[in-house]
């Protein structure tokens, strides 16, 4: 997937490329994880389609549910839920990030394969 440490520096037009491409497994991260909660608040709390978006979005974002849970079923899926949007904030954080520390490390580790061949000729 990402070019070896012999390999030049991707262009920018590719690096650009795969930022994109990165950003959609993002988004469809995302987008899977925030069904599942609208789901799960609207088949275990009843709550109206908008309300589940509202409360599925907030525990994403990280803020915590806008409506009381009445349920023990929906106080259980809230809960896991809720981990489990922690556990997807982090792997999106390392989906985006990883061309980019890949290529800040890639130049760095080509610098210095540079400098070592000219001081070997």
């Amino acid at each position: 997937m990402y070019e070896n440490h012999k390999d030049p520096l991707l262009p920018l037009h590719d690096f650009i490329i795969r930022l994109l491409n990165h950003g959609l497994v993002a988004i469809g991260l995302l987008v899977f994880s925030l069904g599942i909660g609208v789901l799960g608040y609207h088949i275990l709390e009843n709550l109206p389609w908008v309300d589940s978006l509202l409360n599925a979005s907030m525990i994403l974002g990280g803020m915590g549910p806008v409506n009381q849970l009445q349920t023990v079923a929906g106080k259980v899926f809230a809960s896991i839920y809720a981990i489990y949007s922690g556990m997807i904030f982090l792997i999106i954080a390392g989906v985006m990030l990883a061309p980019v520390f890949h290529r800040v490390l890639h130049h760095f580790h080509y610098d210095l394969a540079d400098e070592t061949e000219k001081a070997s000729n």
